[in-house]
């Protein structure tokens, strides 16, 4: 009988690393075992992932429709843009489902700023307006893998709207422009100088703009 060489054993547990990576990164929220489970959100009881649920006597037909996604959003802000969330914390029901949706609107020339979501891929249409989406989409999809930073413009003449899907209940969304200059605590100004290679009152002035 041969005996494998260490450096065959350590080669084979590469293996197995490199085999098993993908299933780790590429996963989404995990499967349902359940037909549903309604989010109590005012449930004390601790949960290791997502909400725990609704007693199923408890449960309606009214908890299972959303009609946020039906109402424009106010873009009167510094970004001329606004996110309305159909998620797990505005529709219960999504919980250990997997899915999410949001609706952005964009007033003309308004940013959806750079963001991520850390655990969903997005995918968006175009219902109405001009994007500029890393390429320029007009009524057509557009796909963002999970964690790339993202962002986009309306480079159109008029109101730009857009429906996104997430492969997770509670998608997450880390907005640099509010993460850089507008965290608590905040981020210390010589270490942006330093990131951004500016001077400093040029990241105070920054920060002004999001201390409101």
């Amino acid at each position: 009988m041969k005996i494998p060489s260490s450096s065959h054993i350590h080669m084979l547990s590469y293996l197995v690393v490199l085999l098993l990576l993908p299933l780790i990164s590429f996963s989404a929220d995990p499967d349902s075992l359940q037909d549903f489970c309604v989010a109590d959100q005012s449930a004390s009881s601790i949960s290791v992932n997502g909400f725990p649920c609704k007693p199923a006597s408890e449960v309606t037909s009214d908890d299972f429709f959303f009609d946020g996604l039906s109402k424009v959003g106010d873009t009167s802000n510094i970004f001329g843009s606004n996110v309305t969330g159909g998620n797990v914390l505005t529709f219960p029901a999504l919980n250990t489902l997997g899915i999410s949706m949001n609706r952005v609107d964009f007033a003309p020339g308004g940013v959806n700023p750079p963001h991520s979501h850390p655990r969903a891929t997005e995918s968006g249409v175009v219902i109405e307006g001009k994007l500029l989406v890393g390429f320029v989409t007009t009524g057509n999809m557009f796909v963002i893998p999970r964690g790339l930073v993202h962002s986009q413009k309306n480079v159109g003449v008029g109101k730009a709207l857009v429906i996104a899907a997430f492969n997770s209940q509670l998608p997450g969304a880390v907005v640099l422009p509010f993460t850089l200059f507008a965290s608590t605590p905040s981020i210390p100004d010589d270490v942006l100088t330093r990131a951004f290679q500016v001077e400093e009152k040029v990241v105070k002035s920054i920060k002004s703009k999001f201390s409101s």
